[in-house]
């Protein structure tokens, strides 16, 4: 029987090694662009694999997870991170964007998939322990996207060819992975079959996209998704192609924005039974501007710099918390997870390659104010949530009570 510890620790991994992943492979996004010749337009399409592949993953999860148990559905979703990492590695070195774009779409199918079963599963071990834990989920997650990055940077100073270095990572994290999922038991998050139709006349589905409160906290997951989405497709070439930052420094900059993404998930718990999740959003949407602006509006290195702290710790919080209240916000929390994590997706798919698309015509640091309007529009908005009287352990709800779940990393 697998304890409560084991299925800790293999959610644990199982969030580490997504973020190991593709921080190593963003920290290489100058030289894949260089080897593909590619414009930042060209990268922006390049990029668009990764959310069409999510967008598609994280819509058939919730009913996959219902059907099968979330087991079977981490299962596939790691595989396909695993398979689209050496794609992408060929694809590069054989300079084929097509193959680039389909490894980046194996894995955001495999991510996108895999979230809403991981969070399912965490959520389960929430309930049954009482111990807030999602947070600290996300924040391995982010400490893989750190090593990554940390690595990333060390292997661009020595020179290694992107084909290798990716085909490393993914060579160390195969065994992780499978140790990892034996440590989760079959059947959490699956549902029974429902009675035949005659069975339920009468009964309508609910129409959960017609919720005005679960439509706010979409509206803020897309624009906090967008934020942090921005940051893993583009960070690095902004502080080559904005700041005239080397490849390597620029690698640098990004794992400063991933550790302060760490930091602020690691003691999301504490805030969580400190404060209310409208004030945690608030702030969290507040500090993210901030550190947009200065990246967009200051010609100084070392302020850009210092500004993806302040852009990584406003996008640290801002999903898992908005998707933890989207699934305290009525029955069937799976269904909710999906919707919200779908509108949230929505910035993953349209982001990239309309960014791309306007700092191919601008400039990467003028196509970041989209972003900077999005997130403070959501700073705005995340009070509101406090009127529609969604649970918040800040409010006095613990977890044992909430049974909480979230998606997105």
């Amino acid at each position: 029987m697998t304890t409560i510890a084991a299925r800790r620790t293999g959610l644990f991994l199982l969030f580490f090694i997504p973020g190991l992943l593709l921080s190593s492979w963003v920290t290489r996004t100058p030289d894949v662009r260089d080897l593909l010749d590619a414009s930042t337009a060209e990268m922006g399409i390049v990029l668009f694999g990764l959310s069409a592949g999510s967008m598609l993953g994280v819509l058939g999860s919730g009913a996959f997870v219902s059907r099968f148990g979330a087991r079977p559905v981490i299962t596939v979703g790691i595989s396909a991170v695993l398979l689209g990492m050496p794609v992408i590695a060929l694809g590069a070195h054989l300079s084929q964007s097509v193959l680039v774009g389909a490894g980046l779409f194996l894995c955001g199918f495999g991510i996108g998939g895999g979230e809403v079963a991981m969070n399912v599963d965490g959520a389960d071990v929430e309930r049954v322990s009482g111990r807030i834990l999602l947070p600290t989920l996300h924040g391995f997650y982010s400490l893989g996207t750190v090593l990554g990055a940390a690595t990333g940077m060390l292997l661009t100073l020595a020179g290694l060819p992107v084909v290798w270095h990716l085909l490393i990572v993914t060579a160390i994290a195969v065994p992780v992975a499978v140790f990892s999922v034996r440590r989760l038991p079959y059947g959490v998050g699956r549902q029974p079959r429902r009675a035949p139709a005659a069975e339920q006349a009468g009964t309508p589905a609910p129409k959960l996209w017609r919720e005005p409160a679960l439509l706010l906290i979409g509206a803020i997951v897309l624009a906090l998704a967008l934020a942090e989405g921005a940051a893993n497709d583009w960070l690095p070439l902004i502080m080559v192609d904005g700041h005239d930052l080397s490849p390597a420094l620029s690698s640098g900059v990004y794992l400063v924005f991933n550790i302060a993404m760490a930091t602020g998930r690691f003691v999301g718990g504490w805030l969580l039974r400190r404060f209310t999740r409208p004030v945690i959003l608030c702030a969290s949407a507040v500090t993210g501007a901030i550190g947009l602006l200065l990246i967009i509006v200051v010609d100084n290195q070392a302020v850009a710099s210092g500004a993806a702290l302040l852009w990584g710790l406003g996008a640290a919080l801002g999903f898992p918390v908005a998707l933890s209240a989207a699934a305290d916000s009525g029955s069937n929390s799976t269904a909710r997870v999906s919707l919200v994590a779908s509108l949230g997706y929505v910035a993953f798919l349209v982001g990239p390659p309309a960014l791309g698309f306007i700092g191919d015509h601008y400039s990467l640091r003028s196509a970041m104010i989209l972003v900077l309007a999005l997130v403070t529009l959501a700073a705005v908005l995340a009070p509101a949530m406090r009127a529609r009287n969604l649970p918040s352990p800040g409010d006095g709800n613990d977890v044992r009570e909430t049974g909480s779940a979230t998606a997105a990393h």
